[in-house]
């Protein structure tokens, strides 16, 4: 069953919910909420024009310092909120799935497993960053602060995590290879995440992103 903008539940608090218009590129979904952009949930895997917040990691990996980090409770929380978002889209849809909540690397996590749960993912994992971002307005509507929530649904995340790392690593060949930059194909900002931690653990490369969503890509060239 495909999913579609009418399928999904509104977020708590917003009565008619946002509306998720999918681009024509795999990850690049575009949210349109009625909330001021300072307070939608922050993406750590996204750049932003403004500042990062403290405690944030940015899209190339870097963190600056946190001021208050987020209590075990406060985070383990958030993915209850999240994981009863879910299973409210999964009864509606009508799909069987197993929903975990738990909280790792200190951000809070929810993991659905389960069979014919393809449509929830999409091409390139499109619809799972949306109903990523949907969970996470969920999170936000009820405790006002904003999530760094990560949704999986059928270990996509992971899977797309070893594949993008070949990728990031046969770029990385090529440059040392032959000393040209690499350019390579426009991702989704988790995806950039991905390449950006593999490239900055090799000694003698750099990576960076260009580009404006949603053709924004990340270039790999020798560090100077």
């Amino acid at each position: 069953m495909p999913v579609g903008t009418g399928d999904v539940p509104p977020a708590p608090g917003n009565q008619s919910g946002p509306e998720v218009r999918p681009s024509e590129y795999g990850d690049d979904t575009v949210t349109d909420t009625s909330t001021p952009r300072a307070e939608q949930p922050l993406d750590d895997e996204a750049p932003t024009e403004a500042a990062p917040v403290e405690g944030e990691r940015e899209e190339n990996g870097a963190e600056t310092a946190p001021s208050k980090a987020a209590g075990e409770g406060d985070l383990f929380r958030q993915s209850e909120i999240a994981a009863d978002y879910v299973e409210g889209l999964l009864d509606i849809l009508d799909y069987d799935g197993d929903i975990d909540e738990l909280v790792s690397g200190g951000r809070p996590m929810v993991e659905v497993v389960g069979g014919r749960l393809q449509n929830l993912v999409g091409q390139r994992g499109a619809t799972l960053e949306a109903l990523q971002e949907l969970a996470r307005l969920a999170v936000f509507r009820q405790t006002g602060s904003p999530s760094r929530l990560l949704l999986d649904v059928g270990g996509y995340r992971a899977t797309r995590r070893k594949e993008l790392a070949a990728v990031a690593r046969n770029a990385v060949e090529k440059v040392k290879e032959h000393g040209d930059l690499v350019r390579l194909e426009p991702m989704s900002a988790f995806e950039r995440k991905c390449v950006h931690d593999v490239v900055n653990a090799i000694d003698g490369v750099e990576s960076e992103s260009e580009g404006v969503e949603p053709n924004r890509r990340i270039v790999v060239r020798a560090a100077d």
